[in-house]
């Protein structure tokens, strides 16, 4: 291999990007295009990385299909940095069967892996875990075998599994330490405060707490019965019914859940779930058919009967009726915890992770900017939507995946 070019890829390996730029910055040669491409990634300098890598891949030609298939994979790995999911998933595909077919098992194994970060940027967790699954990290440099574990955790986070995440992370810190790459070691150690970091708020019987993951997942696998306002399901240790789809639902739900084992006045759930400020017989009619539907659909788990005042919870088998609430609520919550990591997001990836309409995320986005807790920079397709993030809390319970 040329010196010149042995040496720039050693330097990148260790996490120098400027002694590779020193190294090909006046060269336009195909290696040494791609190498700059990847240096300028690590930098941050996106964009141009995206360019550098294009011209590598024509610059390899047809002949050279191995190192236009690692261009592809480089390519994807700095549009799954700039949150574009749409990007990648044909490019990553495609690399992975020429990578496969001429034995190159290690980038073909890391194109997989891009192919699940993919998978677990838009909320697919299921299959996240299966493509994850299928590689095999015994391969991987350190560099790369620290990346596939902080996305076993990511994707045991997502799940509220724990120990399974301390443990990847644990093996992370290892390869990081290995790799001697600082901003790596500082990834880590971020997602391991994650797991210390308040995620959601128990309330139950007038009184409220913090709690972290570690104790959520606790709370799910115990018989309480958790009215879940961070997903919109009902659920105990082996059943839940999805209200997310009902708001009203949920909102009864709700009010209910939070004055266990207290009933509540009719009037406060009308008020409560309907935004109503003034009942009249047309509000409590409408409560009765509500009630009746909320009764129907969770009668495997509990009993909503009524009182004189009005209305309260009876568990069949559960101890107790808990409450599990975002650590801070408010309008567009989801997309604020997406926004949250402070890297830029383009409306559409944004409606692609939430299962939305592009639509409905930029009218969010512009009433969240009003406020001042948005903001953008671009214009037109360019245009990137960033959020600061809230010290001190974890925002995983708010994203858009299902808990199981």
């Amino acid at each position: 291999m040329d010196p010149g070019i042995a040496a720039a890829a050693h330097a990148l390996a260790l996490g120098d990007p400027l002694d590779a730029l020193n190294r090909v910055a006046l060269r336009d040669d195909a290696p040494a295009l791609a190498l700059r491409g990847i240096a300028m990634a690590q930098l941050g300098e996106l964009v141009r990385a995206k360019t550098l890598l294009r011209r590598a891949g024509r610059a390899f030609g047809a002949r050279d299909a191995v190192a236009r298939a690692r261009c592809a994979i480089a390519e994807a790995e700095i549009a799954l940095a700039s949150h574009d999911p749409i990007g990648p998933a044909k490019a990553l595909g495609g690399a992975r069967a020429t990578l496969e077919a001429h034995g190159d098992r290690v980038n073909a194994a890391y194109a997989r892996h891009l192919e699940a970060r993919r998978l677990l940027l838009i909320g697919r967790v299921e299959e996240a875990e299966r493509a994850a699954a299928g590689c095999d990290p015994g391969v991987f440099p350190p560099t790369a075998r620290a990346a596939h574990e902080l996305l076993v955790a990511g994707i045991a986070i997502r799940r509220l599994h724990t120990r399974t995440a301390r443990a990847a992370l644990d093996r992370a810190a290892r390869a990081a330490c290995t790799a001697r790459v600082p901003a790596l070691t500082t990834e880590v150690e971020d997602a391991l405060r994650i797991l210390s970091s308040p995620a959601a708020r128990l309330i139950t019987r007038g009184e409220e707490r913090l709690l972290r993951l570690e104790e959520v997942e606790a709370l799910l696998a115990s018989d309480t019965v958790v009215v879940d306002a961070c997903r919109y399901v009902v659920r105990d240790r082996g059943r839940s019914v999805s209200l997310a789809r009902r708001p009203v639902l949920f909102a009864l739900a709700r009010v209910l859940g939070e004055a266990w084992p207290g009933d509540v006045r009719r009037d406060t759930l009308v008020a409560r779930a309907f935004g109503s400020k003034y009942v009249d017989e047309s509000h409590r009619a409408r409560l009765r058919v509500e009630i009746g539907r909320l009764r129907r659909l969770l009668a495997s788990l509990i009993q909503v009967s009524a009182t004189k005042r009005g209305f309260t919870l009876t568990a069949h088998h559960a101890s107790e009726v808990v409450v599990l609430a975002q650590p801070l609520e408010e309008e567009h919550a989801a997309m604020l915890a997406l926004l949250a990591d402070g890297e830029p997001w383009s409306s559409t990836a944004l409606a692609l992770a939430l299962g939305v309409s592009q639509r409905s995320v930029q009218r969010a986005l512009e009433s969240l900017a009003t406020v001042g807790k948005v903001q953008w920079f671009g214009r037109g397709r360019a245009r990137r939507w960033t959020a600061p993030s809230v010290p001190g809390f974890t925002t995983v319970l708010l994203l858009p995946s299902p808990v199981g």
